[in-house]
Parts: structure tokens; C-alpha cells; sequence
């Protein structure tokens, strides 16, 4: 199977509210030999404010966030869906890519009424060389030479983790330039610890997770929290009933007989407490998972021996009921979450009817002047409300006077911040922020910060002069 490597430059990093400005691709064979590569930029949506420290970071221009010659938003996202497809089935893999520019890649497809779970759909799977590197250092260090932060933590960030490993990552920061560094990454990783890259390209299919899961009685999980890595020896207990890619697993280091002692209320708060008895592992989403074989005597020095682990992951298999009681107190004691307020927010309330997708489908290859009459055979409030916001932003022309009328004001109180307190990024608070920074900037940093603050006061005139 091919792989096809990503990454995005982005206005922020709010992966909800933030848009993407650049995405860069390149598509290898299976031994990361390049075959094509990809590139588009597109100019700022008119609702989106651009985060001050992401532009000082990625060096993004005003000029080039308002250039007329760029695609918009929505003619970007047409292009990258159709050379994705044209790759596709194909490993997706980026640098903390199913955290971040992943989350970026399926809101722009949902905002702009396409399916969004195109990397792990259709064939498609993915791998994340952040998760990887961490899991390798942790397996086998000394594959990598990796830095460590003022409290001792190992750093992997694209930047410096690229350098100090041999490549010359003079386009930090850049779509395409973060790319190649992700491909030397992986490169060295097949080079230097084989068996550990074919395993993770093996385990980047939802599939073979779950039956590895089954087959191995205890296996390895590594997992990284607060910018520490993490080992634990587990059995598996089953899926998560309401998600099926989720498998949940027992730390073996602790002894399942005294929980199966406990009433339903105390296992229940055991489970909250740390060391947590019970863990979760995306099985679509890259899961660091090694059998116990894998490892360094070191590692398995620090667990039970395997024989008490065995016998550990065996009480647990042979209790069928036990099992059930602890999904289900897993489950309970989980914080129930409000549902979301906000569209953006709303891309998993739920999947998009069947009916629904069939129209979003015709919604692309229709007139403009076509598209306001089919979103009326939209069932989904979500896919109206962001059908509704697009036609504006793309073909204002279209809509009716008052329809127009009505967008162009909600969206200017939107960049206002006019309702009150937002989880988006308003113009006053981009303007403060742009001052703050400008404080300790110089040179050409100060140049693009100072432009940035003539924008962003320019376009509050324009919001104010709507809402007034």
C-alpha cells in the first residue's frame, strides 16, 4: 500500500474554529520512495481571525491572507479531496496529525459539506510519526537522538526532532518542508528499527488492532501524557458499547481480584482514581501496541512477572461477568459531557443521513444559482446551518437580499465578539494579542505583527460599521 504524508499551516490552533491556509502531500510507495507531491494555499475565510502567534510562527503574510489570486476555502478543499481520493487506499501520516491537522483536514471536508472521515474510510488508515517516535524512544532508545526540555522531558516537535536527526529543516513551519522531514523521520525509523515500522504499519489498520487484541492474552500499550511516555501491560476487556473503534484494557499491574471484590459503587470510583485499573486504546487511530515478547528485559522487569500476569489477564478472560461489570462501571463513571453549542463543534453529534449525503454529493456539481433550492431537501440542522454559511462566503450573489443581509451582520458580530464570550478568536482579542507580542519583537518579525495590526483594525472598522 502506498503512504501519503500531510501536513497543514493553519490561522491557529483551535481545531474546531481555526482554519487551514496550506496543505502539503506526498505520496510515497511502501519503501517511502516519492511519486508525486501536492501543494495549495487558499486565502482567509471571511468569518476566520487569524491567531497573531500562528502567523509569527508560519510567517503567513497579510498579503498573502487576503491575495485574490488564491483559491478560497472552499475551492481548496475540492482540490485536496480529489488528490486524495486519486491516492487513495493509502496510509495517511503526519506529525501529530490525528491530534491536530487531521482535525483541521475532516472540519474543513464538514464545513464544506463533504464526508469528513476521509483518512480512515474506504480503505484508507493512518499513522502518526509523533506517536511512533514516542513509542520507539520509550521501546528502544537510541534510535532517535532526542532532546529533553528544562524538566527533563523528552522533546519531539517536527523541529527540532528533524534536525537533530539529520535533516536540513530549512522550510520549518512550511507544509511541504514539514512533510519531507516527516519522511526522514519515518525512513530512519524503517532503517534502523524495522520490525518496530512494519509493526506500526501493521497495526495502523483498525482490523488487525482488534484481533491482535483478542489473540495476544497480555501486550504492551504505550501512550504519552503531559509530555510524558508511558508503558503498560494489558488484556483486553471488549469495545466501548457506544464507540465501536474504542477497545477498552485492563492494567495488568494491578490485581483484578480485588476489584471483582468490590460493590458496584466502589468499582465504580476506583476506576476515577489513579493508577487507573482501566484504560482506553483507539483502534483506528494509531495505537502504540507491542507484544510482550517486544520489549527490553528492562521494561519487563518493571511489571509483575508474566506468569502472575498471565494468570491476571486469565481471571479476567474466564469471568465473563466480571468483565461486564467493569465496562459497565467504566462507562458510568465517565463525566457526561453538554452537547456541543456550536456547528463546528458538532461533527461527531452524530453521522449525516444517507438521504442527506446524496443531495451534498449533487451540492457540488450543480450551479451556484442551483445550490440555495437543495439545501432545503436538507434534513440535518448542521449541514443547513454550514450549507447556508457557505453559499455566503462563496456566492453571496445567490441568496436572496435578505438572506445576505442576514448573514453579513450574523458573521460580523462573529468576528465582534459581540454575544458575549466565544470559543473562536474575536478581532479585539487578536488586536490585544498582536500588541503583546509586538512587545518583544523585532526586525521581521515586527514588520508582519504590525501589518497583522493594521488588518486586523481595518477589518474591525468594517465588522463595526455592519453591527452599528
Amino acid at each position: 500500500m502506498s503512504f501519503v504524508f500531510y501536513d497543514t499551516e493553519t490561522t491557529g490552533t483551535n481545531r474546531a474554529f481555526d482554519q487551514i491556509l496550506q496543505f502539503g502531500a506526498i505520496k510515497t510507495d511502501h519503501e517511502l520512495r516519492e511519486q508525486e507531491r501536492f501543494e495549495i494555499r487558499c486565502r482567509l475565510l471571511p468569518y476566520v481571525v487569524p491567531a497573531p502567534g500562528a502567523i509569527r510562527t508560519t510567517g503567513i503574510s497579510v498579503d498573502q491572507l487576503a491575495d485574490p489570486g488564491l483559491p478560497t476555502h472552499y475551492e481548496m478543499v475540492r482540490a485536496i479531496k480529489t488528490k486524495l481520493e486519486q491516492w487513495s487506499p493509502a496510509v495517511f501520516v503526519g506529525h501529530n496529525s490525528i491530534d491536530f491537522d487531521e482535525r483541521l483536514l475532516r472540519q474543513a471536508l464538514y464545513k464544506t459539506l463533504h464526508h469528513p472521515y476521509l483518512t480512515n474510510s474506504d480503505g484508507n488508515c493512518r499513522l502518526d510519526s509523533l506517536r511512533i517516535a514516542r513509542a520507539v524512544n520509550l521501546l528502544e532508545p537510541g534510535i532517535f537522538s532526542v532532546r529533553v526540555d528544562e524538566k527533563k522531558r523528552p522533546v519531539f516537535k517536527l523541529d527540532q526532532l528533524a534536525p537533530d536527526n539529520g535533516f536540513r529543516h530549512v522550510d520549518a513551519h512550511d507544509a511541504i518542508g514539514d512533510v519531507q522531514a516527516t519522511i526522514h523521520i519515518c525512513r530512519l525509523l524503517s532503517e534502523r528499527a524495522e520490525a518496530r515500522w512494519s509493526n506500526f504499519v501493521r497495526f495502523s489498520k483498525k482490523a488487525t488492532v482488534l484481533d491482535f487484541s483478542q489473540e495476544e492474552e497480555v501486550f504492551w500499550l504505550t501512550d504519552n501524557y503531559f509530555g510524558r511516555d508511558y508503558c503498560w501491560m494489558v488484556t483486553a476487556l471488549g469495545r466501548n458499547p457506544d464507540y465501536d473503534s474504542q477497545l477498552l484494557v485492563f492494567d495488568l499491574s494491578h490485581d483484578p481480584s480485588e476489584l471483582a471484590a468490590l460493590n458496584h459503587a466502589e468499582l465504580g470510583a476506583r476506576l476515577t482514581r489513579r493508577p487507573k485499573p482501566v484504560r482506553t486504546l483507539q483502534a483506528n487511530a494509531c495505537p502504540c501496541v507491542v507484544p510482550y515478547e517486544d520489549v527490553s528485559d528492562h521494561l519487563r522487569s518493571q511489571e509483575p512477572d508474566v506468569d502472575t500476569l498471565r494468570r491476571r489477564a486469565a481471571r479476567i478472560r474466564d469471568d465473563e461477568a466480571f468483565v461486564h461489570r467493569l465496562i459497565d462501571a467504566f462507562m458510568n463513571s465517565r463525566e457526561t459531557k453538554e452537547a456541543p453549542e456550536y456547528v463546528e463543534e458538532q461533527i461527531s453529534s452524530g453521522l449525516i443521513p444517507y438521504e442527506d449525503q446524496a443531495v451534498m454529493a449533487e451540492f457540488h456539481e450543480v450551479p451556484w444559482s442551483a445550490r440555495a433550492a437543495l439545501l432545503e431537501h436538507i434534513s440535518d440542522p448542521r449541514i443547513q446551518i454550514l450549507g447556508k454559511r457557505l453559499l455566503y462566503t462563496e456566492a453571496p450573489e445567490v441568496m436572496q437580499p435578505h438572506d445576505r443581509s442576514y448573514y453579513q451582520a450574523m458573521l460580523a458580530k462573529r468576528l465582534m465578539g459581540a454575544e458575549g464570550p466565544v470559543p473562536w478568536l474575536t478581532l479585539p482579542q487578536a488586536i490585544k494579542d498582536t500588541d503583546d507580542l509586538l512587545t518583544n519583537s523585532a526586525g521581521t518579525e515586527a514588520s508582519l505583527l504590525k501589518d497583522l495590526r493594521e488588518y486586523l483594525a481595518k477589518r474591525t472598522e468594517e465588522a463595526e460599521a455592519v453591527v452599528a
